[in-house]
């Protein structure tokens, strides 16, 4: 039985020595791999991974409009202080910065109109206000 429970142990400590955990401030940390394409045109891709677990990807481009706003999608993985994996998806664009992740919170789906205050925003709409008489 105490082998049992040794081994056992001895699993499960070398299974956390394998996680990936960040690297204490002032500490290096080696990119094992990294991308970068940047297009005169104004698009451009980059990646890379470290040896602590973190990876990141994004692309983007100029979005055309009058402001030039960029637009960009990608997503970034690590590993938390809690040892538990974490990954986000997100866009970024005109709307803002939009994540996405099983672990960020939603927010809730608001309630339905009831049916009195939609049959008034419908007889709004059928009956607008006469202007208003300039003096």
């Amino acid at each position: 039985m105490n082998t049992l429970i040794f081994f056992v142990g001895a699993i499960a400590l070398a299974a956390a020595a394998s996680l990936p955990t960040p690297a204490p401030p002032g500490q290096k940390v080696a990119i094992l791999k990294q991308t970068s394409e940047i297009d005169p045109e104004g698009s451009y891709q980059y990646s890379y991974e470290a040896e602590n677990g973190i990876s990141v990807e994004e692309a983007g481009h100029s979005s055309g409009t009058a402001e030039n706003a960029v637009v960009a999608s990608g997503n970034f993985k690590y590993t938390g202080p809690d040892g538990v994996p974490y990954s986000i998806q997100y866009v970024a664009d005109e709307n803002g910065f939009q994540p996405q992740g099983a672990h960020l919170p939603v927010a809730p789906t608001p309630p339905p109109i009831p049916a009195y205050i939609a049959r008034a925003l419908d007889w709004i709409a059928a009956h607008p206000a006469p202007p208003e008489k300039q003096f």
